[in-house]
């Protein structure tokens, strides 16, 4: 530790830079150094804080491109009920798409929560650990009437495997993989891009989550825990925007009680 100075954390940024390593991993692998380094500091290690007069790596999340009402119920309409299924899940519960991948008929723990447990991991092909999370940790998600009637309606019609909707169309012995949507998806917004921007992508479907919450006043806290974000930091970076008001709202609040 007795190693690291300014010069030390500059020329890391710096070698990251010259690698041709993105700016949003430039900043989050500068951010992991940061911390450890002020606990250091803090500690007593350090005597100067070793982060002075450093330039952090640059990093502005581009603006998410939110889908309207209208849009999302062009793509219900566009697919099969699996394309129908994934759709709801992702922009009704903000599911992961490998998580939506995963969705067992025993996670419904009430009528209105939905019990995340585990994704379709999209490097080994097999169901793992929600993103973040240890083995068997999980996150409940509120269950809109809407999505739950069409997991419901999926059973019904096309049964399930140990709980599993989607399984593998060559293999129900397999997981069902996030890509065979993302080729539906990419197929689709071909044919029917007057009904679909170009621009929106299947994260898009969890933007509109966060969006329909956070304007129906819903505290970005629930937000950030119900999308399984690491920490509330990423939920306000991404969508700060949605809540321009805030400040002048409280400034209005404020002023009463003075």
């Amino acid at each position: 530790m007795n190693s690291f100075d300014h010069k030390v954390v500059e020329d890391f940024i710096r070698n990251m830079e010259s690698a041709g390593i993105g700016a949003a991993a430039q900043s989050n692998a500068f951010n992991k150094v940061k911390s450890i380094l002020l606990d250091a500091h803090r500690l007593g290690i350090f005597e100067d804080n070793p982060l002075d007069g450093v330039k952090a790596p640059q990093y502005t999340p581009s603006r998410r491109v939110i889908p309207d009402p209208a849009q999302i119920a062009a793509l219900r309409s566009s697919g099969d009920d699996t394309f129908r299924l994934l759709i709801d899940l992702m922009s009704g519960c903000g599911l992961r798409n490998g998580e939506a991948a995963a969705v067992n008929l025993s996670n419904l723990v009430a009528d209105d929560v939905y019990r995340i447990t585990e994704q379709v991991n999209q490097s080994t092909k097999t169901y793992g650990p929600l993103k973040h999370r240890k083995p068997g940790d999980y996150r409940e998600v509120p269950l809109p009437p809407r999505v739950k009637d069409t997991i419901e309606r999926f059973a019904e019609k096309h049964g399930s495997h140990d709980g599993y909707l989607l399984r593998h169309p060559n293999d129900t012995d397999r997981p069902f993989q996030p890509y065979l949507f993302q080729n539906q998806w990419q197929r689709l917004k071909r044919e029917y891009d007057s009904q679909a921007s170009a621009d929106l992508t299947i994260y898009s479907l969890r933007h509109f989550f966060a969006s329909n919450c956070l304007s129906n006043g819903i505290p970005i806290t629930d937000v950030a825990e119900w999308m399984g974000h690491k920490n509330i930091d990423v939920t306000f970076r991404i969508y700060r925007h949605l809540m321009p008001g805030a400040i002048g709202q409280a400034a209005k609040l404020l002023d009463l009680a003075a």
